[in-house]
């Protein structure tokens, strides 16, 4: 692997384009290359980005997205590893990665309840009591802050991933970190839910806890669905 390789990458007119997409790319460019190959580590973090020109955390996310698809691995103590899949293979999925386009919001929300849904159904009959300890605590912190009127966004968040948790099925936990924030984020934004249906949130909260909680499955996709009506407006739309 020749660290000085990355220096001959051409720089191309890329004012218009993503950091995160050009990093790839730029990854991309050095696996063709084979200046980088299935199996190798990546350069230090501080002199990859230094030689493309971007910052730490820039890189860190381009690096992210690429170990989401399964392109990088992290591995204790031993850095970052290009996938072991052959050049042909990781230069067509890094290419169709950097086609992708933004999911819009009403495929986000149609995704969300298909994973959600099949995650508290799985929640259901796999949780652990130390599980449903974590639901609990997040269900109280949530509770909490909407009793008295606060913006809850980041505890609202807690009690869905650890429903997600609960399905002890780790694609599942993974997807829902992926698409869950946004969600929420653009109701916070456009105010779809307002401090009046606090109490209501609260109860339909508890309700999807209470089904978990006595391993009662469709008891708690239909309290989900019930949870879920906002969601589904969008989605019927």
């Amino acid at each position: 692997m020749k660290l000085n390789s990355i220096e001959e990458i051409e720089n191309s007119n890329t004012d218009k384009e993503n950091t995160e997409e050009i990093i790839i790319s730029k990854i991309r460019q050095l696996i063709v290359a084979k200046h980088l190959e299935p199996g190798d580590r990546l350069p230090a973090e501080r002199n990859l980005a230094e030689k493309f020109g971007v910052s730490r955390n820039q890189l860190r996310q381009a690096i992210q997205k690429l170990e989401f698809y399964g392109l990088v691995k992290k591995y204790p103590q031993s850095g970052t590893r290009i996938a072991n899949i052959g050049v042909t293979a990781l230069n067509g999925m890094m290419s169709d990665i950097l086609e992708l386009q933004k999911p819009d919001f009403t495929s986000l929300v149609e995704t969300r309840i298909i994973i959600e849904t099949n995650a508290v159904r799985l929640a259901a009959t796999r949780r652990t009591d130390d599980q449903i300890d974590q639901i609990q605590k997040a269900h109280d912190a949530y509770s909490e802050k909407a009793v008295k009127g606060l913006e809850a966004v980041e505890e609202d968040l807690m009690f869905h991933l650890k429903l997600a948790e609960a399905s002890n099925n780790s694609v599942i936990n993974s997807l829902m970190l992926v698409i869950t924030p946004e969600i929420i984020s653009h109701f916070v934004s456009n105010k779809v839910c307002n401090k009046e249906d606090n109490y209501l949130l609260i109860k339909e909260h508890q309700a999807i806890l209470d089904a978990i909680i006595e391993k009662d499955a469709d008891k708690a996709v239909a309290s989900l669905d019930n949870h879920f009506k906002e969601l589904h407006k969008y989605c019927n739309r």
